[in-house]
């Protein structure tokens, strides 16, 4: 049987999903908060991208899953993790050379996702059934790693002193007047 169908609607339902709880969670604080604090936040889930290592472990993917696949995904994802590490440690620490290897971690980090894509699905073509347990890494982890590396390249491109906020048009989030409740957000665009 060809997966192949399941796979994309997978991948596809992830980008709606994490789209969503990026429009109501994410955005709101990220397009307010400071350039290094929003970078620090959306680089933390890709210093977990060793899971990638999954890819070369007999018993999680299946035996015929082409190494031309393998060894790329898994070394590309050990060194995007390795990226974001030193990402988070230059931002926090606030050295001089941060954006630059805020930049560094996050075009590679994006190619190396592209790439295993494009590997999987047209380079090599690998039948969705062979990565196994390993299934879900580019079915529900990759696509938000996707959305947040766009997210890193909507910050790095906003100019260092411009004011953040929202966009024209956009209503703002007020915390609630509600008893018990201070701070509460409606997302009505108005208080409550």
């Amino acid at each position: 049987m060809n997966g192949l169908p399941s796979f994309g609607l997978s991948v596809a339902m992830s980008f709606i999903a994490f789209g969503i709880v990026t429009r109501i969670y994410i955005w709101p604080r990220l397009r307010t908060a400071r350039r290094e604090r929003a970078l620090v936040a959306l680089t933390v889930p890709h210093t977990f991208r060793f899971i990638g290592l999954s890819f070369l472990i007999a018993g999680v993917v299946s035996p015929s899953l082409s190494p031309a696949f393998a060894f790329p995904a898994a070394y590309g994802d050990l060194l995007a993790a390795i990226l974001a590490i030193l990402t988070l440690w230059s931002v926090s620490a606030r050295a001089s050379f941060a954006i630059p290897t805020a930049w560094l971690f996050n075009i590679w980090g994006t190619a190396d996702l592209l790439m295993a894509f494009y590997q999987g699905v047209i380079g090599v073509g690998i039948n969705p059934g062979s990565l196994g347990a390993a299934y879900f890494i580019p079915t529900v982890v990759v696509p938000p790693l996707l959305v947040t590396h766009g997210l890193m390249f909507w910050l790095l491109l906003r100019k260092q002193g411009s004011a953040p906020g929202r966009s024209p048009g956009e209503k703002a989030l007020r915390p609630s007047k509600m008893a018990g409740t201070p701070g509460q957000f409606t997302g009505r665009g108005q208080e409550s």
